[in-house]
């Protein structure tokens, strides 16, 4: 029996407020309009049309809740909700952002087979997939043996064995733009590895899982356009050509 995903859409702002979502004159990042529809609205329409998707929580603050209620408001960091989530035993998880704007089924699908019967895992994009399709989109890369690779905004909780590793999870959200940083959390072994270009991207994952006791994986999506999403005007841009295309086939 398939058990249902609990789809997790962080949206929460920054304190201070967002310098793209004052420049579109919107309270809240998530309801930066793309092509017409709240970038929120779109992850979560992409993500409650999959069957394999039972719920959908939208992690935000006060300034999204007064704006939009199209889904259920939970904590406001990744740690605080999957804590929540952990205790409640709401497994499997899916986790992603709500700049996401061109996330869709096939996005999904790929994810949830590359990650389901792991306890943790994280999407990703290689480099060459990327530019081939959009040279110039610009992103921040992680150098692996074998590959860069930079992050999908797709990450994956299937067990309670989580629970010790949701601190260092908190700094993968704080860190998330910052490579090395992020690595060093996992400790030493994977960052010199990394850094030398002595550990494929799958085998960093394993010894952090190995560290932890549970099973670890990277996802290497096949889609380019899993790893854009809309942190400033250019990538704004270059998501609605997209979605322009996307209509016109």
């Amino acid at each position: 029996m398939t058990i249902g995903i609990t789809a997790v859409v962080l949206a929460g702002e920054r304190p201070g407020g967002d310098a793209l979502a004052t420049s579109f004159g919107v309270a809240a990042k998530a309801m930066i309009p793309v092509s017409g529809v709240p970038m929120v609205a779109r992850v979560v329409v992409a993500l409650e049309s999959h069957s394999d998707i039972a719920r959908v929580v939208v992690v935000g603050g006060d300034v999204l809740a007064s704006v939009w209620a199209g889904a259920e408001l939970a904590g406001r960091t990744i740690a605080e909700t999957v804590s929540v989530l952990v205790d409640r035993g709401q497994f499997p998880l899916l986790i992603t952002t709500a700049d996401h704007a061109l996330l869709d089924a096939a996005m999904i699908e790929s994810f949830i087979v590359g990650a389901r019967g792991h306890d943790l895992a994280v999407g990703v994009v290689e480099q060459k997939v990327l530019l081939t399709a959009y040279p110039m989109s610009k992103r921040t890369w992680l150098r692996f043996r074998g590959g860069a690779y930079s992050g999908a905004n797709l990450f994956w909780i299937g067990s309670a064995k989580v629970a010790p590793v949701l601190e260092i999870w908190a700094a993968i959200e704080q860190r998330r733009k910052r490579g090395r940083a992020l690595l060093s959390a996992f400790g030493p072994i994977v960052l010199l590895g990394t850094a030398l270009r002595l550990l494929t991207i799958q085998g960093a994952l394993a010894r952090i899982g190995k560290r932890f006791g549970l099973s670890a994986a990277a996802v290497v999506m096949p889609q380019a356009e899993a790893c854009i999403d809309v942190d400033n005007v250019a990538d704004h841009k270059l998501v609605e050509a997209i979605l322009a295309a996307r209509d016109v086939l």
